[in-house]
């Protein structure tokens, strides 16, 4: 039985023309700047992101995590939300590799105000660590693929330009965000220093990620890359898969949308779905269980033909991609129903 797998957007596989570009693809040592489509890759995500330069990384954790080194020092707080990524599943690598503390706050679906800022930001007092960042997450994983509305974008780097903070975007699913919104993905990147965009996650490509901002923060940030172990040789041709994916898998995120608002409305027919359908706004679907042990749940999806995500002992998600069509979503809408009904 060939399993639906709906644990994330990151068990996509290239495509059969994804594959032909990465075979194709012509390469060079990137350590020493040579690879030639590593160069156009970061160009051409940098200036999709209104940036001055790109550097390419294996993951969206390295990327996030060299934005923190490079923007703060030892000893220095970083503001995020309570179920950010960066919080949550980055193996507390803010605290190894930067030796900076978070200050998450809990957001409404992951969306911070600047009123909850300003009531944490710290002091100018020995005391205390110093507020010298904001991160935020666009879409927002575990709020359910919520896109992060440009107005408060907007209001919270007016904050942080008044404090003189420093703002990084977590674009893991930026492009999914651009999609859902019409917004051009350099207006949504335009109030931060630096932004992140994943190209293995609903983009489609089988690894790495982009981090973005001035030629000075990425001479930086290229240099953690080192001390990181984030340096890699020939690897034109896994930047051969990213620059397929931006050339065609952009467009068709809204084919994933779709997927998972109808898995959403039957979701809310079921009476599990956690939010209301408004806020199924991308490729994410919640499930709630307050009174139900969701790895049980999980074994009976599993048992009838579908792998899904515990987030915890009260929610499962389901994430639609690449690799997800309309004949699956028939056949998952049955098992949801089977397994829920």
């Amino acid at each position: 039985m060939t399993l639906i797998d709906l644990r994330s957007d990151t068990v996509t596989r290239p495509t059969a023309a994804m594959r032909k570009a990465m075979y194709e693809a012509e390469v060079g040592d990137d350590v020493y700047g040579e690879d030639r489509i590593v160069n156009q890759l970061q160009d051409r995500v940098a200036e999709m992101l209104g940036k001055d330069a790109g550097l390419y990384v294996p993951s969206g954790t390295m990327s996030n995590q060299l934005a923190l080194r490079s923007h703060t020092q030892p000893g220095d707080e970083v503001i995020c939300e309570y179920n950010s990524h960066i919080f949550n599943y980055e193996g507390g690598g803010p605290a190894l590799l930067s030796g900076v503390q978070l200050h998450p706050l809990l957001g409404e679906y992951g969306i911070l105000e600047p009123g909850q800022i300003s009531e944490a930001l710290r002091p100018t007092d020995h005391h205390y660590a110093q507020s010298r960042l904001i991160a935020l997450e666009n879409t927002h994983n575990r709020a359910g693929g919520v896109v992060y509305p440009l107005s408060v974008i907007d209001s919270v780097a007016n904050f942080a330009r008044e404090h003189d903070l420093a703002m990084h975007l977590d674009g893991a699913r930026l492009m999914n965000a651009v999609i859902s919104s019409g917004i051009d993905p350099a207006v949504y990147s335009e109030p931060f220093n630096s932004v992140s965009l994943c190209l293995s996650k609903g983009l489609g490509a089988p690894v790495g990620s982009i981090l973005s901002g001035s030629a000075e923060f990425i001479d930086q940030a290229h240099r953690f890359r080192k001390m990181f172990g984030g340096g890699m040789r020939q690897i034109g041709i896994l930047a051969a898969a990213g620059m397929y994916a931006l050339d065609y898998h952009i467009e068709r995120l809204a084919d994933d949308h779709a997927r998972a608002r109808d898995l959403a409305l039957t979701c809310r027919d079921l009476g599990y779905l956690e939010n209301d359908i408004s806020w199924t706004q991308t490729n994410i679907v919640l499930l709630a269980f307050p009174e139900r042990n969701t790895v049980e749940i999980e074994a009976q999806f599993k048992d009838s033909g579908m792998l899904v995500s515990v987030v915890n002992n009260q929610r499962i998600r389901l994430v639609t991609h690449l690799d997800f069509d309309d004949k699956q979503l028939d056949q998952a809408k049955e098992i949801l129903k089977r397994v829920l009904g």
